[in-house]
């Protein structure tokens, strides 16, 4: 349905143009007329027109006066000017107004068809687009969500380290900055103390109402990154562009988030909490996380921010505290060169700043050290004995030059990571080993991918991750391997029938064999045997 308003002075035009419409287009179009302009204008505020077709000359506000107004509140509305007078300054006027066409009286019918069928083709496009637009917020709706999830996922429960994750998060969501700070949002019947109580059945009634919760969250934080409900608990996360929150910006927050608490229980028949962790770098936002629920449990107000409370571990100004931890999880992922690079960084802050105090660079060497193998035990595959250090003290006594305990420093902490990467090698071509050899052994039945992995003892989707990394090809691709190539081993050296070959090589349907066997060598099991 097209809305169509006819604005002329003249009744004979108007009767004219309605005709044409109702004998060309039908019941597709809804039309309305007016004859002066301040009636088209009061007339276009409740008949909302797809099309208008105006006449410049009318009675008290002109045509081209009318549409300016119009083009006011009704910005999609086109318009088609039919004047008595061809004059340049009027066809100019309305040329600006961005009008479709400009005609001259009288109308030819032929001639306002077809204007009329190119401004249904624009409307009908703009609507098409209109309505792509909404089947894609829609649908952005439904998938935002699950991306501010998946972000808030990987940044508390990152795997080996990897910022991979939280990278491509970062950017389907179009997040620009490299910092931000976590809050957490704690529900309960009831609260006592720091605790909250019937957690269980808070989060029952919470899960139902979860969106809702975050309609009214994302109303005061629009945008934070929502993550789902984990117990009783949402976790959110808050972009800041700048490492450091000021102090009135965080009471602004804290005032803010009051509020959102405050609507929260009158809303829900559920008492709420809100907890704030410091600004962190986005890889980093675990801290604070974990600073944000320690704020909960050091005060019973409604909302806690860490920089409100004596907890936490303060840093003097400089001190590097992205160098350390860039070194730890360098260490703990295998990035030998990351872990030379950062171990260097913070090498160089030390000498820079406490060159003189040669025994506080010693002890945060040491502290550094016995750290990163740490985790490298963590890692898993080593064995830990007691005495294993013990020159570390005497050797480290002996160093009197800063170069001679930097290379020791880097010695340590390099060995710590290739520790990691080895132990991690061998476990898998260990597991990778076995594998191979009772795939070798049992290739002649009917064996499966969980079969195999239960014999190795892990799971089967950690498996297919190793082997695959480990070998090249999937479990399928190497077992069907070794049986293509054993069944032409039996084709070239045996005259055992295709139907014994298959038997022996595992496969109970020769059809099936026959089409593996082109796929891999190219020629048929018979084209093989007859070309030895």
């Amino acid at each position: 349905m097209y809305k169509i308003l006819l604005a002329d002075d003249e009744g004979i035009v108007i009767d004219s143009l309605k005709y044409i419409i109702e004998k060309e287009f039908g019941d597709a179009c809804q039309i309305a007329f007016a004859k002066t302009g301040r009636s088209v204008i009061e007339l276009a505020e409740n008949f909302r027109p797809d099309i208008a077709i105006m006449d410049i000359q009318m009675p008290g506000i002109n045509g081209i006066d009318a549409m300016k107004e119009m083009k006011a509140s009704h910005s999609n509305t086109i318009f088609i000017v039919v004047s008595a007078y061809d004059k340049f300054d009027y066809a100019q006027k309305a040329i600006n107004l961005g009008v479709l066409e400009y005609l001259n009286k009288p109308i030819d019918r032929n001639h306002i068809v077809s204007i009329l069928k190119k401004a249904m083709q624009i409307i009908d496009k703009e609507r098409e687009k209109r309505t792509q637009d909404l089947i894609t917020r829609e649908k952005m709706e439904t998938v935002v969500p699950i991306i501010e999830n998946g972000l808030i996922y990987s940044i508390l429960f990152r795997e080996n380290n990897n910022t991979d994750d939280i990278e491509n998060f970062k950017h389907l969501l179009g997040l620009q900055e490299n910092y931000g700070y976590m809050a957490v949002l704690v529900c309960g019947d009831n609260q006592e103390g720091t605790h909250m109580t019937n957690a269980a059945g808070a989060s029952v009634r919470m899960q139902n109402q979860y969106r809702e919760i975050r309609e009214i969250v994302k109303e005061f934080f629009p945008s934070c990154s929502m993550g789902a409900l984990m117990a009783n608990k949402i976790s959110l996360f808050l972009p800041a562009e700048d490492p450091k929150m000021e102090y009135n910006e965080r009471i602004f927050l804290i005032e803010k988030s009051r509020e959102l608490v405050r609507k929260l229980r009158q809303k829900m028949d559920i008492k709420f909490r809100m907890g704030i962790g410091g600004v962190k770098y986005l890889h980093h936002s675990m801290d604070s996380y974990n600073e944000s629920l320690r704020a909960l449990s050091h005060t019973t107000g409604s909302v806690a921010h860490v920089d409100d409370l004596p907890i936490g571990c303060d840093y003097e100004e400089n001190y590097p505290i992205e160098t350390e931890k860039q070194l730890f999880e360098k260490t703990q992922s295998g990035d030998l060169n990351g872990v030379i690079a950062s171990a260097n960084l913070f090498f160089d802050w030390m000498q820079e700043n406490y060159s003189d105090y040669m025994s506080d660079i010693k002890l945060k060497v040491l502290e550094f050290v016995l750290w990163a193998e740490h985790l490298a035990y963590e890692s898993g595959g080593m064995t830990y004995h007691f005495r294993s250090r013990q020159s570390y003290l005497p050797t480290l006594n002996q160093l009197e030059q800063l170069d001679d305990v930097r290379n020791w420093f880097i010695d340590r902490v390099s060995e710590a990571c290739r520790n990691v990467v080895i132990k991690k090698e061998e476990q898998s071509n260990t597991i990778i080993s076995r594998a191979k050899q009772y795939i070798d052994s049992h290739y002649s039945r009917d064996i499966s991918l969980d079969e195999v992995s239960r014999e190795v003892d892990i799971s089967p989707y950690y498996f297919c991750k190793i082997f695959k990394e480990e070998t090249g090809e999937n479990f399928i691709e190497y077992l069907t391997n070794i049986r293509i190539e054993q069944a032409k081993e039996l084709l070239m050296n045996t005259e055992l029938s295709m139907k014994e070959i298959c038997a022996k090589i595992g496969y109970s349907d020769p059809n099936y064999f026959s089409r593996a066997f082109k796929k891999k060598v190219g020629v048929t099991p018979t084209e093989y045997k007859e070309g030895r």
